[in-house]
């Protein structure tokens, strides 16, 4: 239930569902009571009655002690349950959790999301779909009132590999698009002149014509923090190793995302890189 959790939790909650929400950190459960959502004590206490299971989660570990631990979703689930897991983990965990789940008698949809937590509670998510195609149409009634659009990528894992790649994608289109507008502006451009031109010139991206706005305005909050970035990447080099290719340019940003992580930049939004590179700019 953190901001992408709680974010999807309310979009659930205003479409009519009955939900029962957990997280991890007593004081977020607390504020989310406060916030009018009904929160559980514990997993095995939010699982009671529930045929159906969302888990949005940051990173790995936290998916295998929610899943696989001895109080965990496998433990305690009902058979015939049916799991969405929103995470954006790798593909091995995920179907580590699913098969332990399928032993189980639980059904398990691998399905990691793209977009802000303003977009997880407005509904207008973009959806990736792995698993049993039968198990997704059971879904599809929850994924509908989650996203404007959803794509099926195959078996559980293939979900988790779309959003790993679709993400080193994206943090290397912010690195380079910080690096470019710092040197710019650096270089003698007015910043909203340097903008409106990149804005509809050949070199923009989606996260650039989202991200760089807020930016000019030195506003960082984040809508995706700076260290999910850097797990994003180091995910996708990791990837590489498993299936023995070489990732040189998703390591060199891993770096410049750990860089910015030692710079200060943790828990800003990951366009707070032109920031980085900005100070990088300053005279002597």
């Amino acid at each position: 239930m953190g901001q992408m959790g709680s974010g999807m939790a309310g979009r659930l909650k205003e479409s009519g569902l009955d939900v029962v929400g957990y997280d991890v950190n007593a004081d977020q459960r607390a504020r989310l009571t406060k916030d009018g959502f009904r929160m559980a004590a514990s997993i095995v206490e939010a699982l009671d009655g529930r045929a159906l299971v969302l888990t949005s989660l940051p990173d790995p570990k936290a998916v295998t002690d929610a899943w696989l631990g001895a109080d965990g979703i496998v433990a305690h689930a009902a058979k015939g349950t049916l799991c969405i897991e929103l995470s954006t983990i790798d593909p091995q965990t995920m179907r580590q959790a699913a098969g332990a789940a399928a032993a189980r008698g639980i059904a398990v949809v691998d399905c990691p999301v793209s977009g802000s937590p303003n977009e997880a509670h407005a509904g207008k998510l973009i959806l990736i779909a792995g698993g049993e195609q039968a198990d997704v149409k059971r879904a599809e009634p929850i994924l509908k009132l989650l996203g404007t659009d959803w794509k099926y990528t195959g078996p559980v894992g293939t979900a988790k590999v779309v959003k790993i790649v679709n993400n080193m994608m994206s943090m290397g289109n912010v690195l380079v698009a910080a690096e470019a507008f710092a040197l710019g502006v650096a270089a003698g451009v007015e910043p909203e002149k340097l903008y409106d031109v990149l804005s509809v010139s050949g070199g923009r991206s989606h996260h650039f014509t989202k991200r760089f706005p807020n930016a000019l305005k030195g506003d960082f909050s984040p809508g995706f923090k700076m260290e999910l970035g850097e797990k994003d990447l180091a995910l996708g080099v990791e990837l590489g190793r498993m299936t023995r290719m070489p990732t040189p340019s998703a390591s060199a940003t891993r770096e410049l995302y750990a860089l910015a992580l030692a710079e200060g930049f943790r828990g800003q939004d990951i366009v707070a890189l032109l920031a980085m590179y900005q100070n990088w700019a300053k005279p002597a």
